[in-house]
């Protein structure tokens, strides 16, 4: 197979599809790779590094969306990427289409093929191609809120973890999943006051027994949640529906009461956000303020620290992008049911439930168009 890796061209985006030591792997098995030039460049990898290992560095995106009959990126396709796509080709990357309509249109106009990373599960139900970024936002979005608590931002000016003598802030975290639980753990190892908040029982004794205790773990209800987020000096939005929007669950009525110069953190905002108040920002530009709470909701938070990131994210995505070279797409997406629960959109389908019901398309079943 041609598998084809642009450069990254969202705002502050420096990570990259595939490092070289992953193009060495697809070479070595017979596959062509074509790497668009400084595609790596941002985390410090050369066109030399890449030619090392096999590929074919292109000098421009439109040459490796034309000659490469798969795409590996990182984040969405942007508009002008898009409109690159053709017919059957495959994409291969984060979508998270459900807050996005005009992706998805796109996607649909395409005729391409779309399996989104986030949407692709394991046995034991988990997202394994999500988990990385997921560790990795979950623990920026401690230091993001810390800063967005300094004063030259807005905040109350309050150090997380406090000195002797003065208590610490209190870190209210909505979820207790991947997004949670290292939030919390770089909160707790700060020395905050730390609260999850979650409505799985098990993940609650799970957090009780990961921290022993550190960390208070509530029952997620309505009232909970008021409670804890009108207390909190940050609080930090990591609730995912798989392939869906998130739900609002901090309103503008809750964020209109908190304490002046608080800070959140929506790490869901690239499923629409958690918290009503939300509206993605970028590295460029992280913060904003509504009713005197700093809001820091950068939808792309993991590509700060590009490099840890691109690793992280390569270690998960290899197997399934030699899955899919090997075997072709639809071979690939047959023999193996949760690679198949990553297609969102194909031939001008959706194929994700939470898509079309979020966005108001018709679903249809994956295995209609595969076989």
């Amino acid at each position: 197979m041609i598998i084809g890796v642009p450069k990254e061209i969202k705002n502050h985006e420096y990570r990259v599809g595939m490092v070289p030591s992953s193009v060495r792997e697809l070479t070595a098995k017979g596959h062509d790779v074509f790497v668009e030039t400084s595609a790596g460049s941002g985390i410090g990898f050369s066109d030399q590094d890449y030619i090392n290992v096999g590929a074919v560095i292109l000098d421009t995106a439109a040459e490796v969306f034309a000659k490469s009959e798969m795409i590996v990126k990182v984040k969405e396709p942007q508009a002008v990427e898009r409109a690159m796509l053709r017919e059957d080709q495959l994409l291969f990357t984060y979508l998270h289409l459900a807050p996005d309509l005009p992706q998805t249109e796109d996607l649909i106009k395409s005729g391409a093929v779309c399996i989104a990373y986030e949407t692709v599960t394991d046995d034991r139900g988990a997202l394994p191609l999500l988990a990385p970024m997921s560790e990795v936002a979950g623990r920026m979005s401690i230091q993001a809120g810390a800063m967005a608590l300094e004063k030259s931002v807005g905040g109350r000016g309050m150090l997380l973890g406090g000195v002797p003598g003065v208590e610490p802030a209190k870190v209210v975290i909505i979820g207790g999943g991947m997004v949670g639980t290292n939030a919390a753990q770089m909160a707790v190892g700060l020395g905050a006051d730390v609260v999850i908040l979650d409505r799985s029982i098990d993940a609650l004794r799970r957090l009780n027994a990961q921290f022993d205790n550190k960390v208070k773990a509530i029952y997620s209800t309505a009232d909970a949640i008021e409670k804890h987020v009108l207390e909190a000096d940050l609080v930090i939005g990591g609730v995912l529906v798989p392939g869906a929007a998130a739900p609002k669950l901090v309103t503008k009525q809750h964020i209109a009461s908190m304490k002046p110069g608080s800070a959140i953190v929506d790490v869901a905002i690239d499923q629409g956000g958690c918290i009503e108040t939300s509206h993605a920002t970028t590295h460029q530009d992280p913060t904003y303020i509504v009713d005197d709470v700093v809001h820091y909701c950068v939808a792309n938070m993991p590509g700060a620290v590009a490099r840890t990131s691109t690793f992280a994210l390569n270690n998960a995505t290899l197997p399934y992008i030699i899955k899919l070279a090997d075997l072709g797409y639809r071979k690939a997406l047959l023999a193996d049911k949760h690679l198949l629960n990553g297609l969102n959109v194909m031939h001008g389908k959706v194929t994700c439930k939470e898509v079309a019901e979020a966005l108001d398309f018709e679903f249809v079943e994956p295995t209609v168009l595969l076989n």
